[in-house]
């Protein structure tokens, strides 16, 4: 029995090596990576896993994580995980927060941890940044949205590559691995792993959805078929991506300190469209790398469009609506 699972643990390394080696190669155009760590074991298996390709392609890749401060002894867990890598001869560089967060704790630390590792890739010349999201992370986040009333944009989940305010490619290697085989990986190389306490933290939406992907799993739930349908929702965003794009061509100017649209022109545009122009908006304007909540979208479109409103925030933005036109600013 344990030399089954043994090879079956072997073939998962193997196969998990190569497609992220592949990945790598589509984005290698300045041979240099920032890898975000967390030291969670997906982390701590990405990390291996680069550190290897790094030396067999002359890869420059350089590791950091980011010590959010939210717990006491977050410092401490960094130094750890710092201490853990070097012994594999691997320099860890630790991003400190000097934010204080007080509330909406998952999403600010998150859009701080993205804007932390974004400088760091600035820093560095580095054109990409990799992170170790996986299947189990991609389903989590398919049944949050899903909770909340997501589209299409929202349902179809992570993809293995998008890009960041400043124009840094995120980079997701993991996407089609369970964390269990991440998790073997890190164990064998590392022979210990680190738990982060916050992930058992029922005042997270997400410790509670992992809750119920577990029940529903022993309910008969089949993981696969949830990530066919992201992957068919994925694809189905991709068609609209194509008309967005050409319709924020014909509605959209975008000058130096506002945006403009069209509304006369926004308004005949289908509900999905009117959507997805007002989140592209918001991210390009804000500098924001998550849209607002589609529910706070939907009120505002539907405030203009009624004139219900003739001046609101949103997402970091303010929109101001002068004749036929709506103008769109930062918010400072």
């Amino acid at each position: 029995m344990k030399t089954k699972n043994l090879s079956a643990t072997r073939l998962n390394s193997s196969s998990i090596y190569l497609k992220v080696n592949s990945i790598l190669k589509k984005y290698k155009k300045n041979n240099s990576f920032v890898v975000g760590v967390s030291g969670g074991p997906d982390s701590l298996a990405l990390t291996t896993i680069t550190n290897e390709l790094a030396k067999k392609n002359k890869y420059k890749i350089f590791f950091a994580m980011v010590d959010h401060g939210l717990r006491k002894n977050s410092a401490k867990e960094a130094t750890q995980v710092k201490k853990l890598l070097k012994k594999q001869k691997i320099n860890l560089i630790i991003l400190k927060n000097r934010l204080k967060i007080i509330n909406n704790i998952q999403k600010k630390a998150r859009e701080i941890r993205y804007k932390l590792l974004e400088n760091f890739c600035k820093k560095k010349g580095a054109k990409s940044l990799i992170v170790a999201h996986h299947q189990d992370d991609q389903v989590e986040t398919f049944l949050i949205r899903l909770s909340r009333g997501s589209g299409v944009e929202g349902l179809s989940s992570m993809q293995e590559m998008t890009i960041l305010n400043n124009g840094t490619r995120l980079i997701r290697p993991f996407l089609d691995f369970k964390k269990i085989d991440l998790t073997n990986i890190a164990k064998r190389k590392f022979g210990k792993i680190f738990k982060d306490p916050s992930n058992k933290n029922k005042r997270f939406l997400r410790t509670n959805i992992r809750e119920l992907k577990k029940n529903l799993v022993k309910n008969g739930l089949k993981i696969e078929k949830i990530m066919r349908s992201i992957k068919n929702i994925a694809s189905t965003k991709q068609a609209i991506d194509f008309y967005v794009s050409e319709s924020i061509k014909k509605v959209v100017s975008f000058e130096r300190k506002i945006t403009v649209i069209n509304f006369k022109k926004f308004k005949s545009q289908p509900r999905e469209i009117k959507f997805r122009i007002i989140n592209s908006v918001v991210k390009k304007r804000s500098n924001s790398y998550y849209p607002p909540r589609s529910k706070k979208v939907f009120n505002l479109i539907e405030g203009f469009q009624t004139n219900r409103i003739k001046k609101c925030t949103l997402g970091g933005c303010i929109f101001e609506r002068k004749k036929t036109y709506l103008h769109v600013s930062k918010e400072l």
